[in-house]
């Protein structure tokens, strides 16, 4: 898989470790992925598989 150099992650989830300043994420790269028994092609339909709890 090939990687974006210079990519930037934008995420207000401050409950997120990666969590930065200014909205940031510290992570180069994220994973998504669907939730569970969802399929409706809406933006709900995925999660951000990348985050862990900061507390």
């Amino acid at each position: 898989m090939a990687h974006q150099k210079n990519q930037c992650i934008h995420c207000s989830v401050e409950s997120c470790q990666h969590h930065e300043v200014d909205n940031m994420c510290a992570l180069t790269d994220i994973q998504v992925a669907p939730k569970e028994n969802c399929c409706n092609g809406k933006a709900d339909e995925s999660k951000c598989n990348s985050y862990k709890c900061r507390y």
